[in-house]
């Protein structure tokens, strides 16, 4: 585990004590306007208020609400290297909201004397909880950057590439009066161009690299190839995808004026995280925890479905219900996939290969499987173990993912996210039968990553709801 890692873990540590204490001293201060707005008038003392049935129910679940709420949030994805403008903002928001949630649950059910209590009330709950809440953060955030600015504490960094666009960025992240907090630990020569650093900086060469980064304990990593183009950044992306860890690009004044580069990305030299997930980091836990009820429910619910496909499976033709096969996740990791067998045993005992319209080797009720989608339902359980996600790029196998890759460099972006049961490919392109279509139908999926959101999932979903219904893409 990097330095990184181990950080990331303790302040996320140090922010839910933080945030369990303060909710609870913000609650039992709240309890105490709550007293004198209505409490007595309805308990003969504060110490018989304050130890009634509800209120101590209260100041137990009452916490423990506001940490699902702050998970929800977000706030507790990024803690190492985190933004207090972001920190601000995700705390104004979440308060706000929690706020509003906890007063219609609980304090609506109070009745003062005169309707102004009930504002009175809820103005006092939200300042309290802000104020209790923030301060701790901030603090807790404040020390943490004060490390990482003055240099006191830095992460792992290798950069990728050694000519005199690496240098430049090297020298610029040294020669920074306040630091970005990148130990950078060397370079890797690519073989991509001529060599503008001393050799003593060469931490290797790309072939080293998984023995570098286990080596040097490398946190982070930064590309800074000579050429910025498509095809030379893709390159060293594929090199790196496969280590889940942050990766940033350093590009230069040109870059910056001819892409949509998102201003908060850069400070001081500009560097863009080019492997970081484009869904807001709250959507994101929303998205693992739908995830997780849909899938338990999909395979309680449609255990019935289960049965019965898996005995016509049985009967159309010899061999097993489920057909099990490697494909690359999440960083490329491999994971095996669960689908029941459409086509019949043996049928790629010549190599992989791609199924085509009439393709002899599919099962007749295979094929009305496909037709349907109903092949797929298995794959419920790979997104319960967390292998994959209901909406996401399809995965591939090893053998067809490098053929995509060396026709498309840019395929390796899909594995910054979990892979989807379905995806905007899949109801767009639906099954590809070559290479060519392959390539095709990842650009929806590049497109997808670019605008991942929770509202574009439902969309997908209801897309893949009518290919199931009427057994045909869109």
């Amino acid at each position: 585990m990097g330095r990184l890692q181990s950080d990331t873990r303790r302040q996320r540590f140090k922010y839910l004590i933080a945030d369990y204490v303060t909710a609870n001293v913000a609650w039992w201060i709240f309890n105490l306007a709550r007293y004198h707005a209505i409490g007595h008038f309805m308990f003969s003392s504060l110490e018989a208020y304050l130890t009634s049935a509800n209120v101590v129910m209260g100041q137990v679940l009452v916490p423990l609400f506001w940490l699902v709420i702050y998970y929800y949030s977000g706030y507790y994805n990024e803690t190492a290297m985190k933004s207090r403008l972001v920190e601000l903002k995700t705390t104004i928001l979440s308060v706000f909201y929690g706020s509003v949630i906890v007063f219609f649950i609980v304090v609506i059910n109070d009745l003062p004397k005169h309707y102004m209590s009930y504002y009175k009330l809820g103005l006092i709950m939200l300042v309290l909880q802000f104020m209790l809440t923030y301060l701790p953060r901030a603090v807790i955030t404040a020390v943490q950057s004060g490390k990482l600015h003055g240099r006191h504490k830095g992460y792992a960094t290798i950069i990728l590439g050694c000519g005199s666009h690496a240098r430049e960025v090297w020298q610029a992240l040294g020669s920074m009066d306040i630091s970005m907090g990148y130990e950078v630990k060397g370079f890797v020569d690519m073989g991509d161009c001529t060599c503008a650093v001393d050799e003593k900086y060469l931490a290797g060469r790309s072939s080293d690299l998984p023995m570098i980064i286990d080596r040097l304990a490398i946190d982070r990593i930064i590309i800074a190839p000579e050429r910025l183009d498509g095809d030379g950044i893709a390159a060293y992306l594929n090199t790196v995808y496969r280590y889940d860890l942050p990766v940033s690009l350093a590009v230069d004044d040109e870059y910056i004026l001819t892409h949509n580069i998102p201003l908060s990305t850069i400070y001081a030299y500009p560097l863009i995280d080019v492997n970081k997930d484009n869904m807001p980091a709250g959507q994101q836990n929303v998205k693992r925890t739908l995830d997780i009820v849909v899938s338990v429910l999909t395979l309680v619910i449609l255990s019935p479905l289960f049965v019965f496909l898996a005995l016509k499976v049985r009967h159309d033709s010899p061999g097993p219900v489920l057909y099990r096969q490697e494909r690359l996740g999440k960083g490329g990791r491999p994971f095996v996939i669960y689908k029941f067998r459409t086509m019949y045993v043996g049928a790629e005992q010549g190599g992989p290969r791609l199924a085509t319209d009439g393709d002899g080797r599919i099962t007749p009720f295979g094929r009305t499987m496909r037709k349907y989608r109903l092949d797929e339902l298995p794959q419920f359980w790979n997104v319960l173990t967390g292998d994959m996600s209901i909406v996401g790029p399809r995965p591939e196998r090893r053998y067809f993912a490098e053929q995509i890759i060396a026709s498309a460099p840019y395929y390796c972006q899909i594995y910054t996210v979990r892979p989807g049961i379905t995806s905007w490919g899949m109801v767009k392109f639906g099954y590809a039968n070559d290479i060519d279509q392959m390539v095709k139908r990842l650009q929806f999926d590049i497109i997808y990553l670019d605008n991942r959101s929770l509202l574009l999932d439902m969309k997908i979903l209801i897309y893949t709801v009518k290919t199931i219904i009427t057994g045909k893409g869109i």
